[in-house]
């Protein structure tokens, strides 16, 4: 990176910072608003989490120069990520810059080809279906929690493979919005009060305690079914014999095994932290992305006919099967633009390795810089009507426009590893509900965007029909 050639500009602090707690209570209060806000104020604005600065970033260009371009100068820190690493430990998402992550970026790598899943493709389908199709017509749903109920079942059968015990899931399922909420919380408040013995602490520090225990014996069921002689691994054995043995070999191990493979480099509390990490990924971002797309077909009948249509001409009156997804080019625009409009994340921190210029303003080393996917996504420069649900936005002719401006999956060389099966997934559930339900619609008053690590809906209630009749 080039010496700056003029000296630093200073730095525009926003308004309504308070004593102690600094810019928290707007955090808090209304997150969402005030990280917008922050534009009109300048592309690199002050702000104070607690008594700490923190420099926010809202032009994409400079976030593009934190991620990428000048990545090694901003490796990934700050109280978002402290507050992470409580509960995800050292996955590959929170783990600092340097030899270990991108040791472990590699070993993870070949768990998210497209090929290895594909090998999880069918069993993820029939997974769906089968809790899809076992929801009561007419009977209200709450479709944030039926979403994550349903992105964590998938989710643990592709990665875990089949047979899991089911209060692993249920306890999964209960333990997760609740560390969420606890995370965030560590991010906005000041670290002193964090680090009291309060009730809200102690029970955060217990549901983590807890999460990781469900992992270990995930990990170790997992191990003891596919072990060689083991009852499981015996009936999926003798492939010669059997055509359908090495189909039912794949459907036990799932993604998981890849990493198994290679316990030995990673340890057991690594594998710990990757299996949390993904799980965290699994159910907030999906669950979250699936909710607010289902509300937004709901809210627009030519949105929802297009969807129907091309699902129809591709699988005719057959289930889906894992070879359709790729010509399902609609439904991908519309599941890009629910991430666009809600997000997933709205704030994100990276810490400056040293005193450096970003766009003209002295960052001190040691400071956090943070940046957001859902401010960016927001920008009317780059996305005219921003708060207007337009799946056209991503045709072709119209994208060039928004380059640099969808941050969803991060950037450079730390971008989600997991995307490819976020996509996969999101494309597998909302095909199965269009498939499997003629109609839906929303009974709850429209849902207000609440930040928490994720955009979520504060309320989200739907109906679903056997008939298509209005």
């Amino acid at each position: 990176m080039s010496a700056p050639t003029t000296a630093p500009v200073p730095t525009p602090t926003a308004p309504g910072g308070l004593p102690l707690i600094g810019h928290g209570l707007r955090l808090v209060r209304d997150p969402l608003p005030f990280i917008t806000s922050l534009r009109e104020y300048g592309r690199v604005v002050r702000i104070r989490i607690g008594p700490t600065p923190a420099y926010v970033v809202t032009d994409p260009a400079l976030t593009r120069q934190v991620l990428v371009t000048d990545a090694a100068h901003f490796p990934k820190g700050g109280k978002y990520y402290d507050a992470l690493r409580v509960f995800l430990g050292d996955g590959v998402a929170t783990v600092a810059d340097g030899d270990t992550h991108l040791r472990n970026r590699r070993l993870m790598q070949p768990m998210f080809s497209r090929a290895h899943i594909a090998e999880r493709g069918n069993a993820m389908i029939d997974q769906v279906r089968t809790m899809v199709g076992a929801w009561p017509a007419a009977e209200p749903r709450d479709m944030f929690a039926g979403m994550n109920e349903i992105t964590l079942a998938t989710f643990l059968v592709a990665v875990f493979g089949a047979d899991l015990p089911a209060h692993l899931e249920g306890e999964f399922t209960a333990l997760m919005p609740e560390i969420m909420k606890g995370t965030i919380r560590q991010v906005i408040l000041p670290p002193w009060i964090t680090r009291l013995a309060l009730p809200a602490n102690r029970a955060h520090a217990d549901r983590v305690a807890r999460l990781r225990a469900l992992i270990d014996q995930a990990i170790d069921h997992h191990i003891d079914v596919t072990a060689p002689g083991s009852a499981s691994a015996d009936s999926a054995s003798g492939a010669e014999a059997c055509p359908h043995a090495s189909e039912a070999r794949r459907e036990q191990r799932g993604l998981f095994e890849t990493l198994l493979g290679v316990e030995d480099q990673l340890g057991r509390r690594q594998l710990q932290d990757e299996a949390i990490t993904l799980l965290a990924g699994a159910i907030e971002t999906t669950g979250t992305t699936l909710a607010w797309a289902l509300y937004e077909i709901a809210g627009n009948p030519a949105v929802e006919r297009r969807l129907r249509e091309e699902l129809a001409s591709v699988c005719e009156d057959r289930p889906l099967r894992y070879d359709d997804i790729d010509q399902l080019p609609y439904a991908r625009r519309v599941l890009q633009e629910a991430i666009r409009k809600y997000g997933p994340s709205w704030m994100v921190t990276r810490t400056a390795a040293r005193d450096i210029v970003l766009g003209g303003h002295l960052i001190p080393e040691g400071a956090d810089v943070v940046w957001s996917p859902y401010l960016h996504q927001h920008d009317s420069s780059r996305f005219p009507d921003p708060d207007t649900f337009d799946p056209d936005r991503w045709e072709a002719d119209r994208v060039a426009a928004t380059r640099g401006s969808f941050l969803a999956f991060g950037d450079g060389r730390r971008k989600c590893i997991g995307e490819n099966f976020a996509w996969i997934e999101l494309h597998i559930i909302l095909a199965t509900v269009l498939q499997t339900w003629p109609r839906f619609k929303v009974i709850s008053r429209p849902p207000r965007a609440q930040a928490v690590i994720t955009v979520k809906p504060d309320a989200l209630a739907m109906e679903f029909h056997s008939d298509s009749a209005g």
